[in-house]
């Protein structure tokens, strides 16, 4: 006779989507277990210390873009603070002409930026001017074009999608890559006279829209929403994870009530819609009982895991394409070449350099290098050179000492600390082919009431993106809990 154990929710996943579904569903009440195949929670968040040099080996950093943000800082208060990027965060180089050039910030820098070709400059005088595009599906190089010109598109939105999606705005779909742009045109007519309209009609609490980090490194966060969640609803190094829908009525199985969600809420009981989420922890088969299941999975892990899910919707699900991207971590305890006094500096593709660009976070989070040091994260690979991961260290490294060595002016390559970390699917591709993705997803979700496909599959990839849809999923399965219709997550 096996044991099952009854959860109202079970979490697959321990990265950011996954821990912040936990604290808001703590927040609200509900019992819910959250199940990882590493030994620890974050993902690929990790904050790692050596030598004088603190550095991450996944994301770096988030902006402050939406409310949910401060929520979640907020519900950690005293166990992790928001650490926000000093002021020269702002300034962005581009690399053009065999020299860094700041992304211009206003309208006397706009006007003598080299970036851009006098042509385009003054076209943007006309942008308020231009018709609406028609095509939902209309790519985000082809929308750059119409509204802002060619130089717009190649050294101000192609490296920016660069650093973001590791990407191609050629193949990139705005309204799913980029929304909120999308939305500007769709509702106001122009990107610079929705941007103006929206800044003095928005009311109310509003996001600081600033670069941030957790004081210490991004470590800290992971450690505290495990900790404000719960650590005990937390289970790590399982294998063997397959989520049944209905199927255990066949079998002689009883409740542990002891180890049920109790006070936390009364569990799905015995209902034949109820998914059965079996794995393998301590070496021993485990069932969970839930009435809600919440995928934070890459689409690429989906696969083996859903039984009732039929295997062409798998298919369309995994088959969304995904960017690699190798991280070289570079320490310099005594740093020699230009001066870092930005957030970092991005390659265009046109410039046809074998980098996506370089990261400065010593210069502008708090003791991440040893005084007179720098810490610097160079980014290879992307839909531009998609074999990266499959390259040696050597053959890595080779490229980084050469392109760093030239582009931050450095005498010689010579860092005291050289760290690679290789992501084959590292950030998802909001391509041509992804509507088909979201509708099935949207169609999965339909026809089994109670699972939320969540994760970075959807509706963005940064780390506000997370947090939003972290509470847009507790919030779902609250109502869905009290009866109450809700709105579909994007």
């Amino acid at each position: 006779m096996k044991k099952i154990i009854d959860r109202e929710v079970v979490i697959i996943g321990g990265g950011l989507t996954a821990l912040c579904t936990a604290l808001f569903l703590k927040k609200k009440g509900v019992g819910f277990i959250v199940l990882e195949k590493d030994s620890e929670p974050g993902g690929v968040i990790k904050t790692c210390s050596e030598d004088g040099f603190v550095y991450e080996t996944g994301p770096n950093t988030g902006v402050d873009s939406r409310l949910e943000v401060g929520e979640v800082f907020k519900l950690l208060a005293g166990r992790c603070e928001i650490e926000f990027a000093d002021k020269g965060a702002k300034r962005r180089l581009i690399w053009k002409g065999e020299r860094w050039n700041a992304l211009p910030q206003g309208l006397i820098q706009g006007i003598n930026t080299p970036l851009f070709t006098f042509r385009d400059k003054l076209g943007m005088l006309l942008e308020p001017f231009r018709s609406r595009g028609g095509d939902s599906m209309e790519s985000l190089a082809s929308m750059v074009r119409r509204r802002l010109g060619e130089s717009f598109l190649d050294y101000a939105v192609d490296p920016f999608i660069s650093g973001i999606y590791a990407g191609d705005p050629e193949d990139l779909v705005t309204s799913y890559a980029l929304p909120r742009l999308y939305l500007l045109e769709q509702h106001y007519g122009s990107f610079i006279v929705g941007a103006v309209r929206k800044k003095l009609s928005d009311k109310g609490p509003r996001p600081s829209k600033k670069v941030f980090s957790a004081a210490g490194g991004l470590s800290q966060l992971v450690r505290a929403l495990e900790e404000v969640s719960g650590r005990e609803n937390f289970v790590y190094n399982i294998s063997a994870l397959n989520v049944q829908r209905g199927k255990n009525n066949q079998e002689k199985i009883s409740v542990d009530r002891r180890n049920s969600a109790g006070s936390q809420g009364a569990g799905p009981g015995n209902n034949k819609n109820a998914y059965y989420v079996r794995f393998i922890s301590g070496g021993k088969e485990r069932i969970i009982r839930a009435s809600s299941v919440v995928s934070t999975l890459g689409a690429h892990c989906i696969r083996g895991v859903f039984d009732f899910i039929n295997e062409d919707d798998i298919c369309k699900i995994s088959g969304l394409k995904y960017a690699p991207v190798v991280q070289v971590v570079l320490g310099y305890k005594d740093w020699n070449g230009i001066e870092l006094n930005a957030f970092g500096g991005l390659v265009p593709s046109s410039e046809k350099r074998e980098i996506l660009g370089v990261l400065f976070p010593s210069a502008f989070l708090r003791k991440r290098a040893p005084a007179g040091g720098a810490l610097l994260n160079v980014f290879l690979g992307g839909v531009r050179s998609p074999g990266i991961c499959e390259l040696s260290d050597r053959r890595i490294l080779e490229i980084t000492s050469k392109e760093v060595m030239e582009m931050m002016q450095l005498p010689e390559f010579k860092p005291g600390l050289v760290r690679i970390f290789r992501y084959r699917n590292a950030i998802p591709q909001y391509n041509r082919e992804y509507p088909e993705v979201i509708e099935t997803i949207r169609k999965v979700e339909k026809e089994n009431n109670g699972l939320l496909l969540g994760g970075n599959i959807r509706g963005g990839i940064g780390m506000s993106d997370r947090m939003v849809q972290a509470k847009q999923m507790a919030e779902r399965i609250t109502s869905s809990r009290n009866s109450v219709k809700t709105k579909a997550i994007p």
